[in-house]
């Protein structure tokens, strides 16, 4: 999946640029999925008290709460990016938020004040009120979220890559970068995707149920140093041939 973030600060236009880029998206056959992150400690979908609530409760783990028009899977925690994305499926997915994930990044802002706090290597390009009043910001195209929606979903398509898997800096950093900077010199052409070393070039892959997960480098090679430990003393065994090992658990 292709994911990006629309950040900036309360009242700068985020959730407009964000709706609109989402038709716009969906408008040229992708599809498209958001995720709306919310700074308040007061937000919730569930009230306490209520038979859900009671379910949650008594099971302490995740519920289903079905009407006729709409169902919610409540989690009592918050889920970080990647246990959202796990849940996901789609070409595009769009988050209003997170300016802090290693995504590459549009910004919406009022003034240049704001700009110069939240402009980073990551960002691609400006909306927001912004670009009510102004058509440019040092090297950044400024577009209109609005009337120039064509152009920043165009930005989107060239830019936005897929996401990358966002491992902790001290679980990986094979590639020698975070994945913030790995963000950035992606966008800024020095990188490209493949050179992540997490999920790109494998020697050794994992799947949960034929679903492939992401392990670091490091776990990668301890795994395949201690499979081919044990299958090289198998009669058969062939340096160099693929390896397949399916566990059933029962």
């Amino acid at each position: 999946m292709k994911v990006l973030s629309i950040a900036g600060y309360h009242h700068s236009g985020k959730t407009t640029t964000t709706v609109e880029l989402i038709k716009e998206l969906k408008r040229r056959g992708y599809k498209v999925v958001s995720i709306k992150d919310i700074h308040s400690e007061k937000f919730t979908m569930e009230k306490q008290e209520t038979n859900s609530w009671k379910h949650w409760e008594a099971s302490g783990d995740v519920v289903f709460a079905r009407g006729l028009n709409e169902t919610y899977q409540i989690w009592h925690h918050s889920l970080s990016l990647n246990e959202m994305l796990e849940h996901l499926s789609a070409d595009y997915v769009v988050i209003e938020g997170m300016k802090e994930a290693s995504l590459p990044r549009i910004i919406c802002a009022e003034n240049k004040d704001q700009l110069k706090e939240l402009i980073d290597g990551s960002v691609f390009a400006i909306s927001g009120k912004f670009a009510d009043t102004h058509t440019k910001y040092q090297n950044l195209p400024v577009l209109r979220s609005v009337t120039e929606i064509k152009e920043l979903a165009d930005l989107v398509e060239q830019k936005v890559f897929e996401v990358l898997p966002l491992p902790k800096m001290e679980c990986c950093g094979e590639c020698g970068l975070s994945c913030k900077e790995m963000v950035t010199e992606i966008l800024a052409g020095r990188r490209s995707r493949n050179d992540c070393k997490t999920d790109r070039n494998l020697d050794i892959q994992v799947k949960f149920d034929g679903k492939k997960f992401n392990i670091v480098p490091f776990v990668q090679r301890t795994f395949k140093d201690l499979i081919t430990a044990y299958l090289q003393n198998l009669k058969g065994y062939e340096k160099g041939k693929k390896i397949e090992i399916t566990i059933e658990e029962k």
